[in-house]
């Protein structure tokens, strides 16, 4: 099943088209890494693009392996501080170099339909039972019916597996299996920001596709959200049975109807 994307969330960077990176490329985690790691916080795409076009911080053998690299990253995290997403991922990027594959996952499908169309897929099968590159593929065609080839779809299947594996929800190499992602207070901070973008507010920025994606329960993702408002990310009160949570800090210098 596809999960969609509000018209609201887009000007936030959300992208809601039907072609995605993940047609011919991966999550690219081990690629994010080094660019961030290589630009200061601040950085514009044009200091992102010459960091890997000039300097070659991903280490890519060819001119045209680095262009492709430009263009692959930034459909799948902008590399835009103008852009919420990106910029929102850039700032808790530091916080813990474990919720960094969770974060990357979490921008990527906001902004890789394709990739979208295999969640539901993933989240739906239990701990420790296997999942195959054709499962993927299956997900992705229900998602997208007759929109993509047999060729492309199996391509699907393979780099939309290898993301999952990234990002903690599969282990495994010849065969994967269902796994349990790492949440961290970071992580938790993102989901609940993409899930306020999409129009959710307290308790229900809990039960969101963005919070079922931290593979965790709710007690602990509360928990975590508490760690995240004391380290500034965001802001969290539960108190008689309802909760509050506001973005002040992510969202700073954002001026859009009901989210002041």
């Amino acid at each position: 099943m596809f999960f969609g994307i509000s018209n609201g969330a887009q000007q936030f960077g959300f992208i809601s088209d039907t072609i995605g990176v993940h047609t011919s490329r991966t999550l690219m985690l081990a690629e994010l890494r080094l660019l961030l790691a290589a630009c200061p916080p601040a950085a514009s795409f044009d200091q992102y693009q010459a960091a890997i076009l000039d300097d070659n911080v991903l280490l890519k053998r060819t001119v045209s392996t680095r262009r492709e690299s430009v263009r692959r990253l930034r459909e799948l995290y902008a590399l835009d501080p103008s852009v919420l997403l990106f910029r929102a991922l850039r700032d808790l990027w530091p916080d813990d170099s474990e919720a960094q594959p969770l974060l990357a996952l979490l921008c990527a499908l906001a902004r890789d339909p394709t990739l979208r169309g295999t969640t539901e897929l993933i989240l739906s099968v239990p701990a420790g039972e296997i999942v195959t590159p054709q499962m993927i593929s299956a997900a992705a065609g229900q998602s997208f019916p007759e929109r993509f080839n047999a060729m492309t779809l199996a391509n699907i299947g393979r780099h939309a597996a290898s993301t999952w594996q990234q990002s903690g929800h599969l282990q495994g190499r010849a065969k994967k299996v269902r796994s349990q992602a790492a949440s961290q207070p970071a992580s938790v901070a993102f989901a609940l920001l993409l899930g306020f973008l999409g129009g959710g507010r307290g308790d229900g920025l809990f039960q969101t596709v963005w919070a079922r994606l931290l593979d965790a329960p709710e007690h602990r993702l509360r928990s975590q959200a508490a760690v995240a408002a004391h380290r500034g990310y965001l802001e969290y009160r539960h108190a008689g049975g309802v909760t509050e949570i506001s973005f002040h800090y992510l969202l700073r210098d954002i001026r859009q109807p009901g989210l002041d």
